[in-house]
């Protein structure tokens, strides 16, 4: 069931910084349909439990995720994959970093 390829294993010690690998592959997940658009994510303390980081490490990822417009947060409800997912950059009319 995975059309998009195989999901690459995750490299703390790579080359970028942590909290961008962890958003990578994050992206890489929802890409292979591992996380399907609408699917929501487990609570962000959990990910830093799965992905072996800090909290506050899980939480620069999510914000990247959300610029790329992968997921989007629902205060009181929790994060969620993107529905539809972008296929490209389309030049939204959301500000970047809006919501601080």
């Amino acid at each position: 069931m995975n059309d998009h390829g195989e999901i690459p294993e995750f490299n703390p010690q790579g080359p970028q910084l942590l909290y961008v690998a962890v958003a990578d592959h994050i992206a890489a997940r929802i890409t292979a349909g591992e996380l399907p658009p609408g699917a929501r994510l487990p609570a962000e303390r959990d990910l830093a439990e799965e992905y072996g980081v800090a909290y506050l490490t899980v939480r620069r990822a999510a914000r990247v995720l959300r610029e790329r417009a992968l997921i989007l947060t629902v205060h009181g409800k929790g994060t969620f994959v993107a529905d539809p997912l972008p296929d490209a950059p389309t030049g939204g009319t959301a500000a970047p970093g809006s919501g601080a």
